[in-house]
C-alpha cells in the first residue's frame, strides 16, 4: 500500500515529493510516513462520503512538516523527532507569528500521527495555544538610522515637502498617515506653533525642526494656488476640497525606504518605555491597553543605576 500511494504520489504530484524530499535525511522516513498517513485518510474521505482534504491543503500541511524539520536540523541541532520538545515548537511558531495558529494545527495533527506511531514518546504540541501572545511584533529603526532620516528631512533642499512633513510628524510625533493627510490649515495655531492631529485630545507642540518642514510645506502649498483646505494637496485634489488619496500617502515616503508605519512604532517603543504608558496613551488618545503592546518586557542598562 505504501509502496502504490508513494508511486501516485511522484507521478502526479511532483510537488509533495518536492517537499517531502526538502526534509533533512534523518527526520525524513517520519515525513513520508505522515504524507502517506494524510494520503490514506483523503481516500476514506473519499470512499465514506465527506469531505476530503483538498491537494492544496495537503500541500500546506506537508510545507509545514517541511519548514519544521528544517528548523529543528538547520537551528536547533535535533536530528531526530523523540528529541523535540516544547520549547522547540514554540522556537519555531515564533518565527512567522501571524501563521501560528494554522502551523500549530498542522503541528498538533503531526504529533499525534507520530506519538501513535511511537515515532516520539511525548506530544510537543500538547501544552501550547493558538493564541499568539500579546505584544509589539512589529519594525522599528535604529537610533543611527533615525539621525539619517532626520538629517535628509531636515537639510536637504531636493527632498519634497510633503515627504519630509510626514515623516519628521510619524518620526518625532507619532503621527500616523492618516493624521498627516487630514491635517487642516485651521488645525495649526501659527502664535503657539501647535497643530491638531486626528483625534487627539490636545494640540501637539511643535519643535523648530518640525515647525519649519511644515512652513516649507505651506510655502509649496501656496505656490499650487488651491482652495483645499488641507495641508497636503496633490495635483488631483487641488482643484476641489478632499484630503490627498490614501495611496499617494502610503508612497510618499519610498524614497527613504521606511513605511510611516514603522517611524510611528519607533516613537511610541521609544515614549512608552521611558514614560508612563498612562501618560501617552492620555496625549496620543489612545486606548492603554493599546499602548501596552509597545512595553518591552526587558530594562535598558543605560537606565540601571551603577551597582
Amino acid at each position: 500500500m505504501f509502496l502504490a500511494l508513494s508511486g501516485a504520489f511522484s507521478l502526479t504530484h511532483p510537488g509533495r515529493l518536492r517537499r517531502i524530499n526538502a526534509i533533512p535525511v534523518s527526520l525524513r522516513p517520519a515525513g513520508e510516513s505522515f504524507a502517506t498517513f494524510l494520503l490514506r485518510s483523503r481516500e476514506r474521505a473519499r470512499r465514506a462520503g465527506t469531505q476530503p482534504r483538498s491537494d492544496i491543503t495537503l500541500e500546506l500541511t506537508l510545507s509545514t512538516i517541511r519548514d519544521l524539520a528544517k528548523h529543528l536540523h538547520d537551528e536547533r541541532g535535533k536530528h531526530d523527532w523523540a528529541l523535540v520538545d516544547v520549547h522547540d515548537v514554540e522556537a519555531f511558531l515564533a518565527c512567522h507569528p501571524k501563521s501560528r495558529a494554522r502551523r500549530l494545527t498542522v503541528l498538533r495533527q503531526f504529533f499525534r500521527f507520530a506519538r501513535a506511531h511511537k515515532i516520539v514518546l511525548v506530544d510537543a504540541t500538547r501544552d501550547l495555544t493558538a493564541k499568539r501572545p500579546r505584544g509589539f511584533i512589529g519594525q522599528a529603526i535604529t537610533l543611527d538610522q533615525q539621525r539619517r532620516l532626520f538629517r535628509r528631512w531636515t537639510t536637504e533642499s531636493d527632498v519634497h515637502p510633503h515627504e519630509a512633513l510626514l515623516g519628521i510628524l510619524a518620526l518625532l510625533h507619532g503621527a500616523t498617515s492618516s493624521e498627516v493627510r487630514h491635517l487642516r490649515l485651521d488645525h495649526i495655531d501659527l502664535p503657539s506653533r501647535t497643530i491638531l492631529l486626528g483625534h487627539r485630545p490636545h494640540p501637539v507642540p511643535l519643535d523648530p525642526a518640525s515647525w519649519t518642514i511644515l512652513e516649507r510645506c505651506l510655502s509649496h502649498r501656496q505656490g499650487q494656488r488651491t482652495d483645499n483646505p488641507h495641508v497636503m494637496v496633490t495635483k488631483g485634489t487641488k482643484a476641489g476640497r478632499a484630503p490627498a488619496s490614501t495611496a499617494y500617502v502610503s508612497h510618499v515616503l519610498d524614497l527613504c525606504g521606511v513605511p510611516p508605519r514603522m517611524l510611528r512604532s519607533t516613537r511610541l517603543l521609544d515614549l512608552v518605555n521611558i514614560m508612563d504608558p498612562k501618560l501617552v496613551a492620555a496625549a496620543f488618545g489612545m486606548d492603554p491597553e493599546g499602548v501596552m503592546i509597545y512595553l518591552a518586557d526587558r530594562v535598558d542598562p543605560g537606565l540601571m543605576p551603577e551597582a
